[in-house]
């Protein structure tokens, strides 16, 4: 136990001193008195727009220009103008799917989608953005074989016109194991899977890094092996869905660094729920510490 408590001490203590340099080279007051990071340029960051509900969208996209942001996730086209008067994108476009539970493995929502997603691939290519999210749905007895079917079938038929378009079509990975019961794209093999079968360039998966950590672990290893079926990253601290710094399990430096490695030109948004009574410093940390 000595050994063990010896080496968490000792990562702290490095983990710190990065961020210290970090602090110390790349950083400057800026007019809120926080500190405001100077970007490399390696990764392009984003944010969610839900973990911040509590700002109005105008709040979080001065933040978001401040800290050095290029867009903010999950946002429809009702506020992608407020996005536009700041310089910033939908990193990650919504507004087609039906629910989280509602999705693509189940054919009786597939006219709903087809006509959903023929509608807003158009909006998002006259608004100069090129993501759209989509979702599996959840199981409800049905196995993962038949699913994956249905989703291919269903997904093809808008496929054409999104490669027109210049669109992703991306689909998140999700735990089901403690935030989504029955979620049916729980693991990444299946998400392969069914980017093989549609077997188009322009539809994609979205990786939550906390999600997979949960479901599957072996984080950096598949994004190593999967990174072409990658189109977008979300973050999060493991256990809780909190900060990403040291009070949690994953080292996202190391993970950063292997997406980078891959040649990866999206985006990363940070999707955590802040403990902290600052959030937007909290914020502004986990985009440091991402920023390798």
């Amino acid at each position: 136990m000595a050994g063990k408590d010896n080496r968490r001490t000792l990562i702290k203590k490095l983990f710190a001193g990065t961020l210290a340099v970090v602090a110390a080279g790349k950083l400057r007051l800026g007019a809120s008195d926080r500190l405001t990071h100077t970007m490399k340029g390696t990764i392009n960051h984003s944010v969610c727009r839900w973990c911040f509900n509590d700002l109005s969208m105008d709040q979080l996209c001065q933040e978001a220009r401040r800290i050095g942001l290029k867009g903010i996730d999950l946002v429809g086209p009702a506020d992608w103008p407020v996005l536009q008067k700041y310089g910033l994108v939908s990193t990650m476009c919504n507004g087609a799917e039906i629910s989280l539970v509602k999705g693509w493995n189940n054919p009786a929502y597939h006219e709903t989608l087809i006509a959903n997603y023929t509608k807003h691939i158009d909006l998002v290519a006259d608004a100069g953005y090129t993501n759209l999210i989509c979702f599996s749905g959840n199981r409800d007895g049905m196995d993962d074989a038949t699913g994956l079917a249905h989703c291919a079938e269903g997904l093809k038929k808008i496929m054409a016109h999104a490669e027109r378009r210049g669109v992703l079509i991306i689909m998140e990975l999700l735990n089901s194991k403690v935030d989504h019961p029955d979620y049916m794209c729980d693991r990444t093999h299946w998400g392969v899977e069914l980017c093989q079968r549609i077997g188009s360039p322009n539809f994609k998966l979205l990786y939550d890094i906390y999600h997979m950590q949960i479901d599957e672990g072996d984080v950096i290893r598949t994004i190593r092996a999967h990174h072409d079926y990658i189109g977008h990253y979300h973050t999060a601290g493991v256990p809780g869905r909190h900060e990403i710094d040291e009070s949690q399990e994953l080292y996202y430096p190391a993970i950063m660094k292997a997406i980078a490695d891959t040649g990866f030109k999206g985006y990363v948004a940070q999707e955590f729920m802040p403990l902290a009574a600052d959030k937007l410093s909290s914020l502004q940390k986990a985009v440091m510490i991402c920023d390798i």
